[in-house]
């Protein structure tokens, strides 16, 4: 039963407090569990060495194979999967590159459209953007 009255404040609020332990949202965010899962660590970008690139098949209806590379992260030695965008993006990348990776932008930091299982983005190669050398405004340069 609720606290009433004139001095009920102090266990409505106490209440409050237990209850929203319940919520599942609440609890992931106030106990910070999706940044020490998170292989970024709670960061917008990161750094990576290239290990190998590999294709990834498209969920249904569709039918093609994504570009992707395997990624291991300088900060932590985790490995992810990050997606290439743009037209020939693989033929400017090769192994043991340094890539810089954002997340892909789908709902609560998952994958994102019909790429099951990748969650990150490549946006740069050795220091230059990756959109650059794909319109040809700039050259990857060697390292």
């Amino acid at each position: 039963m609720s606290p009433k009255g004139l001095y009920g404040a102090r266990g409505l609020k106490n209440k409050r407090k237990h209850f929203r332990w319940k919520d599942r949202y609440y609890r992931r965010r106030t106990l910070r569990l999706d940044i020490k899962s998170d292989p970024l660590e709670g960061a917008p970008m990161g750094r990576g060495i290239v290990l190998e690139k590999v294709g990834v098949e498209s969920k249904q209806p569709n039918s093609a194979i994504r570009k992707c590379v395997r990624t291991q992260l300088i900060k932590n030695g985790r490995q992810v999967t990050a997606f290439l965008p743009g037209d020939g993006a693989l033929n400017y990348i090769d192994e043991h590159d340094e890539v810089m990776i954002c997340g892909i932008g789908g709902s609560r930091g998952r994958s994102m459209g019909d790429i099951p299982g990748v969650r990150y983005l490549v946006t740069g190669v050795n220091g230059v953007s990756l959109k650059s050398l794909i319109l040809g405004k700039a050259e990857k340069p060697l390292r």
